[in-house]
Parts: structure tokens; C-alpha cells; sequence
């Protein structure tokens, strides 16, 4: 870590005063946002230092869904100090043995067993009613980014009326698929780079900042149609009648197995919509390049699941033949 960085060094000046002097300070993660986290070793323990500039993101949600996770029986980092003036919080530490690096074929039933089991619990023990709705508004603004940084940034392609059209109708579509859903707790980024291997209580729970009250299914399509590892389709949507089946013992949903599929693979044309216009801002606008090499799974998932729902016909034939996808990700 570079001598001159003005933040690491606020942050080492930071824990002097609050008492943590000394010990060894490493790179621990960045994520896709402007935070960054460093693993503080000290007198033989392990913390966490998440360095979030005020400037670029507002901490107050991080402290107030932490707060919501009390008296849960989750795994998710405790917070220990907090200056949210300069954007420095101390956590303790789950480890660093992320879902993503651990998980085939031989682990993978059991792994998502307890992150379906964990999820559950998040959705019946964490309360949403005090956080914004996932409405609307918010879902239409996400799918948003598709035209503006894939189509318009990425490929270069001018919407014309009926391109536009054809985005609007799929947009209703998801959105109306959305709203109606049962609602509750929504992590909004529960996948295997947000999740931990740890030795009691797993999956250990990080990036739940961006919580929303919002649709039952959300969560799930994060988990088990992750942007990073890809299932086959059979093994997903036996994971998913184990969880609807766990819903409905919960009384959180009383949808048949058709209709809970259909409410997850739109939903999860929503979150694919919106992933692959974050995937090219991040790019074009973050210069963080290495999330291009992810959208070929992405658009795989809007594929499939275009192909499996008739009325997501035309949308599909816009992505594949006028913003030339099925070129750039054969």
C-alpha cells in the first residue's frame, strides 16, 4: 500500500486515537462501490477497517441495517467504531474464504442449503417495514442503466421509438412482476462474492447496505442465478422448491411452484436488465474493466430466460440482432 495514499494514512491516524496502535494493516477486498476494506492484525486478532469516503457514499444505511440484524442469530459483522464524518468504520471479521472460491459440485447442496436457510431467517428475523420500498420507481430506474450504458455507451446504438418501445414493454413486464410479490427483507446483493465460509453460522453476511423492503424472490435470483457461477437450470430450480416449500411452511407465501418459478425468472430478467448497464458504468465510468469479462453470463440468464416466456420474444430479438448481444457474447 502506496506511502502516499491520504486515506490510508487518516485511517492509521484514525485507530491510534481510538486506542488500536500498532499491528499490521492489509488489503482485505474493494468492492464494486468506492469502499475499501483492510484486515487489521493485532495482539493475535483479526478485525476488519472499512474505508468508505463520505463523499461517495452515504454510511448511515451500512450502521442502520446492522442495527435491523440484532438478536437475528446471523453471521454479519458487528460494528465496533464508527466515524461516519470521515467514513471510517471498525468491524470484526468474518474470514476470507468467500463462497465464490470454495464452491463445486460436491460442496454445493449443502453451501446453499445454508445460505437458502440463512436467507429465510434474514427475511423472517430482520424486520423491512422501516426500510424504503423496492418500488416502481426504483425498479425501473435500475433496468434504466441497460439503455444508457449498455446500448447507448457500450454499443453505441441509437434507441429509436420502437426499440424504445419494445424496452418499456419488458420494463412494465418486470416491474409488474415485481410488485406482485410478497414483500420483505431484500439484501439486494446476496451472492457468493457476499458471502462467507465460517465456521459457526454460516454463510457469514457482508454488503447489506443497500437493503430494501421489497419483492420475496430477489434475494433468491441473486443467490442462485449469481452473476459469477453459473448452476444448470435443474439443480436452481430444485434449490428454489426447497426454499418456497421453507416460505410457505414460514407463512411468508402461499404461491404454487409455477407461479414462485415464474415470479423468480422474471425477477430475475429485472436484476440481469440492470446488472449488465452496472457492469458497463463500472467499466466506463469506474474504470473497472474486470466486470466486462462477467457479462456473458449475464446476458446468458436474460437469454434463457427470454426463451422460456413468449412475451419476452421481442425484447430478446433487440438485444441479440439491433444491440448486436448475441455477437458480442456468442
Amino acid at each position: 500500500m502506496p506511502d502516499n495514499d491520504k486515506r490510508l494514512c487518516a485511517m492509521r491516524t484514525w485507530l491510534d486515537n481510538q486506542g488500536y496502535t500498532g499491528g499490521e494493516l492489509s488489503s482485505a477486498s474493494a468492492d464494486a462501490s468506492f469502499r475499501r476494506y483492510f484486515r487489521l492484525r493485532r495482539n493475535g486478532s483479526s478485525l476488519i477497517v472499512m474505508d468508505s469516503p463520505p463523499s461517495h457514499n452515504d454510511n448511515a444505511p451500512f450502521i442502520r441495517v446492522a442495527g435491523l440484524f440484532e438478536g437475528s442469530g446471523l453471521s454479519v459483522p458487528q460494528i465496533l467504531l464508527a466515524d461516519t464524518e470521515q467514513g471510517f468504520l471498525l468491524l470484526s471479521d468474518l474470514g476470507d474464504t468467500q463462497y465464490l472460491s470454495v464452491l463445486n459440485d460436491d460442496n454445493a447442496d449443502a453451501l446453499y442449503g445454508d445460505a437458502l436457510d440463512a436467507l429465510l431467517r434474514m427475511q423472517v428475523r430482520v424486520p423491512a417495514c422501516s426500510l424504503p420500498p423496492y418500488d416502481a420507481a426504483a425498479l425501473r430506474a435500475e433496468m434504466l442503466l441497460l439503455p444508457d450504458w449498455y446500448a447507448v455507451r457500450h454499443k453505441g446504438v441509437h434507441l429509436s421509438a420502437g426499440r424504445q418501445a419494445v424496452i418499456d414493454d419488458i420494463f412494465a413486464l418486470c416491474v409488474d412482476n415485481a410488485l406482485a410479490q410478497p414483500r420483505a427483507f431484500v439484501h439486494r446483493d446476496y451472492h457468493s462474492r457476499n458471502l462467507m465460509q465460517v465456521r459457526d453460522g454460516n454463510p457469514g453476511i457482508l454488503d447489506f447496505q443497500d437493503a430494501l423492503n421489497g419483492p420475496i424472490t430477489y434475494d433468491a435470483v441473486s443467490l442462485l442465478k449469481d452473476c459469477y457461477i453459473r448452476w444448470p437450470r435443474e439443480k436452481v430450480l430444485g434449490w428454489l422448491e426447497q426454499y418456497r416449500l421453507q416460505l410457505h411452511e414460514a407463512g411468508l407465501c402461499t404461491a404454487t411452484q409455477d407461479e414462485f418459478v415464474r415470479w423468480f425468472d422474471l425477477m430475475g430478467l429485472q436484476r440481469h436488465i440492470k446488472v449488465m448497464g452496472i457492469f458497463c458504468r463500472l467499466n466506463y465510468r469506474d474504470g473497472k474493466a474486470a466486470y466486462m469479462q462477467d457479462l456473458p453470463m449475464v446476458y446468458g440468464y436474460i437469454r434463457e430466460v427470454c426463451q422460456l416466456y413468449p412475451e419476452c420474444a421481442a425484447f430478446l430479438q433487440l438485444l441479440d440482432e439491433d444491440l448486436g448481444a448475441a455477437g458480442e457474447f456468442a
